[in-house]
C-alpha cells in the first residue's frame, strides 16, 4: 500500500514538470514568422487599394457630377448620377475604414 501511494505521487510530481518544462520550450517569443507576413500581407493590400481607390472615386465623383450636369432635365440621367455619386463616396469611405477594420480584427486576433 506504500508503494503504490509513492508510485502514484512519484508520477505526478514528475508529469507536473514535464508538463511545465515542455511547455515553457514551446512558446516564442515574438510573433511567429506566419503571423508576420499575414500582417505585412494586409498592410501591402491596404496601401495598394488606397492608391487605386483614390483617383477611381475621384473619376466616378466626377462622372456623377457631369451626368447631374448635362442630364439637360433627363430625371434618369439625373437618379443615374446621384447613384453613382453616392456609391462612389460610401464605396471610398469604407476603403479608407479599412485601417480600422484591420487594427480591430488584430487586436481580436492578438
Amino acid at each position: 500500500m506504500n508503494k503504490k501511494i509513492f508510485y502514484t505521487f512519484f508520477t505526478t510530481i514528475l508529469f507536473i514538470i514535464f508538463l511545465y518544462t515542455l511547455s515553457s520550450i514551446s512558446f516564442a517569443w515574438g510573433d511567429p514568422q506566419i503571423v508576420t507576413k499575414i500582417n505585412s500581407a494586409f498592410e501591402s493590400i491596404k496601401d495598394w487599394l488606397l492608391k487605386i481607390a483614390t483617383p477611381a472615386a475621384a473619376v466616378a465623383v466626377g462622372t456623377g457630377v457631369f451626368m447631374k450636369k448635362f442630364s439637360f432635365g433627363d430625371e434618369e440621367k439625373i437618379r443615374t448620377g446621384k447613384k453613382l455619386i453616392n456609391g462612389a463616396l460610401f464605396s471610398y469611405a469604407f476603403i479608407l475604414a479599412i485601417d480600422l477594420i484591420l487594427s480591430a480584427i488584430k487586436s481580436l486576433i492578438s
